[in-house]
């Protein structure tokens, strides 16, 4: 996974703040947790003590895979002001091919949410769009099959 990941500064700092938490307090909250459990007697048949080794793993497993992200990382400062074409920030209004209008703001998977029209600027949406100007028109291949977009406006 050499891919890179693009997101804002704020994004970044989300995550490194998330990483320390977990490194932090949440290893030491978890040593307390198996250090308890373990006081309990018999650990084959100690429940909350093997709960709390299982939860132990899932948060290294956390702890790993936002390393990597972090390491895949680019920060790029969104796009500012009217430029007329699509880009990391930009809010874009377009219309498929059925005539319905949509508007897409593309952001980074951190605050992707689809339902609410953020897009990952990973998702093959946004990356048929970025680069196009208004009035230009994009084929994106979606797992449900081709659909066609045409830009009508960018912010």
């Amino acid at each position: 996974m050499d891919e890179t990941t693009l997101m804002t500064a704020a994004d970044h700092a989300a995550l490194l703040a998330e990483l320390a938490t977990l490194e932090g307090d949440g290893r030491r909250a978890m040593a307390t947790r198996i250090k308890t459990a373990r006081e309990w007697g018999d650990l084959k048949e100690n429940s909350e003590y093997h709960d709390a080794k299982n939860d132990q793993a899932h948060l290294e497993t956390k702890i790993v895979l936002l390393r990597e992200r972090l390491a895949r990382a680019k920060v790029v400062e969104a796009a500012t002001g009217d430029h007329g074409v699509v880009a990391f920030g930009s809010t874009v209004l377009v219309r498929d091919e059925d005539g319905r209008e949509q508007r897409f703001e593309i952001v980074s998977s951190q605050t992707a949410a689809p339902a609410e029209g953020r897009i990952s600027i990973e998702s093959p949406v946004a990356r048929g769009l970025i680069g196009l100007a208004v009035g230009q028109h994009a084929q994106v291949a979606l797992p449900r099959g081709s659909r066609s977009y045409t830009v009508l406006s960018v912010e």
